[in-house]
């Protein structure tokens, strides 16, 4: 199913579970406006075809004890694809590492990094990041607060393309 392929119905699922990836089945179609069976197909098909990727719990880190966030602006002093491969495998294997993406500019990847406090992540920096091969530079930045985190993508922005194309 290519996006443009994608119905109403379909971006209305996609924009449901997104909101609230737990309700039932019965309730999706409620709120869509179909009936319970054709709901359950197009799910499937959606989980199918790729668009829904699974489904998680949203985690509250500093409930858990997890008080600092850093994003670590990674750049490296190769960037042949071999040694980008091999960066983002590193970057897969450190529990602390939560996001990883490769960026076009001045910096090669930005990492967003979940630690219980400041010395396990000044432990990860120095003994791991710092000391990788072929990283030439690591500038981190703390955060402070979070003003915003929202999943997926805005679905509206999508309706009001679509309408405008019509």
């Amino acid at each position: 199913m290519a996006s443009t392929r994608l119905d109403s119905i379909d971006r209305k699922i996609l924009a449901e579970l997104q909101s609230d990836g737990r309700m039932t089945n019965v309730e999706l179609a409620k709120r869509v406006g179909i009936s319970a069976p054709p709901c359950l197909r197009r799910v499937r098909t959606l989980e199918e075809s790729g668009y829904i990727k699974g489904y998680h719990a949203d985690v509250d880190a500093h409930e858990l004890g997890f008080e600092v966030q850093v994003f670590a602006n990674v750049g490296l002093a190769s960037q042949a694809e071999v040694d980008l491969s091999a960066f983002e495998n590193l970057c897969r294997a450190w529990p602390l590492v939560r996001e990883c993406h490769m960026l076009n500019g001045e910096v090669d990847f930005i990492l967003k990094c979940v630690a219980p406090d400041l010395s396990s992540f000044q432990s990860f920096l120095t003994g791991e990041l710092l000391t990788t091969a072929n990283v030439a530079s690591v500038k981190t930045s703390l955060v402070i607060r979070q003003a915003k985190d929202a999943p997926g993508v805005p679905f509206e922005v999508l309706e009001e393309r679509l309408r405008k194309q019509a």
